[in-house]
């Protein structure tokens, strides 16, 4: 049985690289030192990392997004609670007593504020807390407080990287380091290839809070078709549908309004005939992910969704088959074989 151990290195060195929305620096510089191993990397006035190899008539463009979802410091109140809005789409149901860590001037272990159930009130005791309610607590006064944690600092849910069993992992931001996993697990299967067309990687940032990095990305790129990889949810007790994915099942790929129909049916069949496992996700309308914004950039892009299965998404105990980014990546790579290698 594969076990998987090298795409599982690569993804516990890109998640332990911190990166909240808007403060990707960490994690780019772990995604860039990984990528210039196939092409030369540039980061781009936002802080996306990019690169080009290759030379050809065919231009494909493949992206993932770096930013993971976290908080922002606000305020300090008077008592040197932190005060937070999220950054991104952090789920408010599992954030009280998390452990987090404040990144001010130095990195600060805080822990969410909760309230302790024998205080709650009776109309409270099934509702989470808002935003406006809650405070991260450093255990510092407000005079010691500012003197390392500033309004704007970012706030990261702490949680290791964690091997379950068969081939599956946990870790707080596998969306969308997995993806990012993928693309460079790709570009390492297509070493040797002599390529007749020209690959753009984008490693995008703020995808979580608005697409503005794959926006200026894939303007700057100017490709002529693109992938993007990213997460999408896997079955899970209590929320098995036909908008879930199997965990291990396969890639899921795209089928929706804003995706070129002939790419998503064209990778379909090299699934098929390479035998890849994969699953279809249909959408009715935006894709919620760079897709939306690469798709409408410069003169227009045709782009084509993979979605690696994700359980507990949000969350800092996130959960992936690194099965699933194996073949994610095997079906780029044979895409691409076909699109635009001579000796395919």
């Amino acid at each position: 049985m594969n076990n998987y151990n090298e795409v599982s290195v690569l993804l516990e060195k890109l998640c332990s690289a911190k990166g909240v929305s808007g403060a990707e620096n960490k994690a780019a510089q772990v995604a860039s030192e990984l990528l210039s191993k196939y092409m030369s990397v540039k980061i781009d006035p936002l802080g996306s990392v990019t690169g080009t190899m290759g030379e050809g008539d065919t231009h494909i463009l493949l992206d993932a997004h770096l930013d993971q979802i976290g908080l922002i410091v606000t305020a300090v109140d008077e008592d040197g609670f932190l005060k937070v809005a999220k950054c991104g789409g952090a789920d408010i149901r599992v954030l009280a007593a998390a452990e987090v860590t404040v990144h001010g001037k130095e990195d600060i272990f805080g822990i969410i504020t909760s309230t302790p159930p024998h205080l709650s009130k009776p109309e409270d005791s099934n509702k989470a807390k808002g935003f406006d309610e809650i405070a991260v607590d450093i255990g510092m006064k407000r005079e010691d407080a500012l003197k390392i944690v500033s309004p704007g600092d970012r706030i990261t849910f702490n949680g290791s990287f964690s091997k379950l069993l068969g081939s599956r992992v946990a870790s707080p931001s596998i969306d969308d380091r997995a993806g990012v996993a993928a693309i460079l697990r790709c570009l390492e299967m297509l070493e040797g290839k002599e390529l007749n067309c020209r690959i753009s990687v984008l490693f995008s940032v703020q995808e979580e809070t608005g697409g503005s990095g794959a926006q200026t990305g894939a303007f700057s790129a100017d490709a002529d078709e693109a992938i993007a990889v990213d997460v999408s949810f896997a079955t899970a007790p209590g929320i098995s549908s036909e908008k879930y994915a199997s965990l291990g099942g396969g890639t899921m790929i795209g089928f929706g309004p804003s995706l070129d129909y002939d790419m998503s049916r064209r990778l379909s069949e090299i699934a098929e005939k390479k035998n890849i496992p994969n699953q279809s996700e249909v959408m009715g309308g935006k894709t919620g992910t760079n897709c939306d914004e690469i798709q409408i950039s410069g003169k227009g892009v045709k782009t084509a969704l993979l979605s690696i299965p994700l359980r507990n998404m949000h969350t800092a105990v996130e959960v992936c088959d690194l099965e699933d980014i194996e073949n994610t990546a095997k079906l780029m790579a044979e895409y691409i074989i076909e699109r635009g290698c001579s000796d395919a």
